[in-house]
């Protein structure tokens, strides 16, 4: 099937398993460093994909992986994607409040930066944990110098989402939020961007929300998706629920034939060129 002719985003949220937010109940921050880590082998996979099908990407990466792994930020420059900002510790914004938000944006830009060697002008926040209790948070990011955020995921869910913000990519001041893709159906917004929905949706569907969204919206859709989602290999978490169990491992084994089918049939490109411009 020939690739769609618009360009979408293609973005990559790099951190490993046991960082994943419902996972810290289970998981203190102080066995991290103890855990093993399968970041860097599944990072290598995704950049090896990229290259087969002449894609570029952006990597929303943590400050505290970056640290641990300097090696693999530079095959991500080297390669020729954009290097992001996913905050240092995978922290919810939601969790924070503004001064400690501001230290951890402010240190895993610096982090990034020095490793990339350029500025680097975008962030995500774990768990897409801006909303409309923490819009103090966009002042944060503009203060620390970033220049977008892709923050604001406009669905109703159980732990995060901005049912009400708008869908396209907004100024809030002079910061640029580049929402999530959702599709408009039946006065509802619906999950149309990746992550577990894609692993839980037919493929099939993904393929036609994304159409939708390019072709009726005229809007470029923003594509997310994890390291850890591709590794069917990684440990297990015990006792955790089973809402949780299957959220986090629905379907792993499927998702890098998936990944490749998404490759093939839309045009992808790094955030930055698609909505700051190549300049």
């Amino acid at each position: 099937m020939q690739a769609h002719p618009a360009s979408n985003a293609l973005t990559i949220d790099v951190e490993d398993y046991f960082q994943v937010s419902a996972f810290a109940p289970h998981i203190p921050r102080s066995d991290w460093a103890i855990r093993e880590c399968r970041v860097e082998r599944n990072v290598d996979r995704i950049l090896a994909m990229l290259d087969d099908h002449q894609t570029k990407a952006t990597f929303f990466t943590l400050g505290w992986i970056a640290e641990r792994y300097p090696e693999v930020i530079q095959r991500i420059v080297s390669g020729g994607h954009e290097l992001a900002s996913h905050g240092y510790g995978h922290e919810r914004a939601s969790d924070q409040g503004p001064e400690s938000f501001f230290a951890d944006i402010q240190v895993a830009k610096l982090i990034l930066e020095d490793l990339a060697g350029y500025e680097v002008k975008g962030y995500r926040a774990p768990s897409f944990s801006i909303g409309e209790k923490n819009l103090w948070a966009f002042e944060c990011l503009e203060r620390a110098g970033y220049r977008y955020s892709s923050s604001i995921y406009p669905i109703r869910h159980d732990h995060y989402g901005m049912p009400n913000a708008p869908r396209h990519a907004h100024k809030i001041g002079n910061l640029l939020e580049v929402p999530a893709t959702t599709l408009r159906f039946f006065n509802r917004n619906w999950p149309a961007s990746g992550g577990g929905y894609f692993r839980l949706m037919p493929y099939g569907l993904s393929r036609w929300m994304i159409r939708r969204v390019n072709a009726v919206d005229k809007l470029p859709a923003v594509f997310y998706f994890h390291p850890w989602e591709i590794d069917s290999e990684q440990p297990r978490i015990p006792n955790i629920s089973s809402k949780t169990r299957f959220r986090h491992y629905v379907n792993i084994g499927q998702m890098e034939h998936r990944l490749r089918r998404l490759l093939a049939d839309f045009s992808w490109t790094r955030m930055d060129h698609l909505f700051l411009g190549k300049a």
